[in-house]
């Protein structure tokens, strides 16, 4: 029988000649591939919203190589994070569906309907991690663009400032996206946080915001008109690079 230390030595070594494609990694990799896959799928739908199909059918054709790539690495294999999760068998057959269903309406002069395909993906994603207990910052940005749109709901030039539940309602809105945004900002890695592009969205954002309260104490409603264009506009900038 070998004494402790030799166990481990033996188990060390079994570990270190297992092939990777045979485990299943940690969850910072998986995290990691599935970025790989959504920075694609986000340029894709960014080209699909403006109408650039040629460019579009190249990024959905990247992001069915990452997809595959992810497949092979983790279908099966889940990482520790994910034991018991459902959704996380289900995903693999879910998400290859739509990117079939993205391709063909793309193809077909649809991509209004692919696009939809492409941001139903981005739903799976996060659902499967918020099942898993599990947040990234792309989770983060796409609960402050929910807060944005809760916001937005104030964007009308025929606001009743003389009553209570409106001014209270859009502090409490804009103070729920600031706290999203706060959220993210604390979310994203030392590098990622000191990037000047990062830095303009988040810092830009904060900086609309900390206007609102001059918009309901003047009882402003062209103010809070242009600062929630600015904001929404933010806020689109951050779903597209890191949502």
């Amino acid at each position: 029988m070998f004494s402790s230390p030799a166990r481990t030595a033996c188990l060390a070594l079994a570990l270190a000649v297992i092939p990777a494609e045979t485990r299943a990694g940690d969850l910072a990799d998986f995290n990691a591939a599935v970025e790989q896959s959504e920075s694609h799928n986000r340029v894709a739908i960014g080209y699909m919203r403006t109408g650039n199909i040629d460019l579009a059918s190249l990024e959905l054709d990247r992001l069915r190589e990452a997809w595959a790539a992810l497949q092979q690495r983790f279908n099966g294999k889940p990482p520790d994070a994910f034991d018991g999760v459902s959704r996380y068998g289900a995903i693999w057959t879910t998400v290859s569906a739509r990117l079939v269903a993205a391709d063909l309406m793309l193809k077909s002069g649809h991509p209004d309907t692919a696009r939809q395909s492409l941001e139903a993906i981005r739903r799976d994603f996060y659902d499967l991690r918020k099942a898993a207990g599990i947040a990234v910052l792309a989770d983060c940005v796409r609960d402050a663009s929910a807060a944005m749109d809760a916001l937005l709901v104030y964007d009308a030039r025929a606001l009743d400032w003389t009553k209570s539940d409106t001014r209270f309602g859009i502090a409490n809105k804009a103070s729920i996206y600031g706290y999203e945004l706060d959220r993210c900002d604390s979310m994203a890695g030392n590098a990622l946080r000191k990037a000047p592009e990062f830095r303009r969205l988040i810092d830009g954002a904060k900086a609309g915001l900390a206007l609102i309260p001059t918009a309901i104490a003047t009882r402003d409603s062209d103010l809070l008109h242009r600062v929630l264009i600015e904001l929404r506009s933010f806020d689109n900038l951050l779903a597209f690079r890191f949502g």
